[in-house]
């Protein structure tokens, strides 16, 4: 099993940059897709960006490719969202999911796919 904890959230002007890091726990924390998701007020959770155990396979939400990317160090147990030309319209709670596969290049993209979710790091902003 891994835990995985947010950080690196907060308030940022619209064009600014921001990287989020998700450190998780657990010796075989290389062995498990990971992914962010993301949730507004009044909206549901949608799918961000995710990232194959092998870190060789990664997927993106069309409304933040070319300005997001994520990666993962493994001898760190942690992956990175690195943000940029935030945009108003990607103010939400941003939350990182684990999900333990067998198979190194798989990526996956839906919140029901994933067993652990870490508990989510705001990010705001400004226009």
């Amino acid at each position: 099993q891994v835990q995985p904890v947010e950080s690196g959230g907060g308030l940022v002007q619209a064009g600014g940059s921001l990287r989020l890091s998700c450190a998780a726990s657990g010796r075989t924390f290389s062995s498990y897709a990971m992914g962010w998701f993301r949730q507004a007020p009044g909206k549901e959770r949608e799918f961000v960006a995710a990232i194959s155990w092998s870190g060789g396979s990664t997927y993106y939400a069309d409304s933040v490719k070319g300005r997001f990317t994520i990666s993962r160090d493994n001898a760190k147990n942690t992956v990175y969202l690195q943000m940029n030309s935030l945009k108003p319209e990607d103010t939400a709670v941003y939350y990182c999911a684990a999900e333990f596969t067998v198979v190194p290049g798989m990526v996956k993209l839906k919140p029901n796919q994933y067993d652990y979710w870490g508990q989510g790091t705001q990010v705001t902003v400004s226009s």
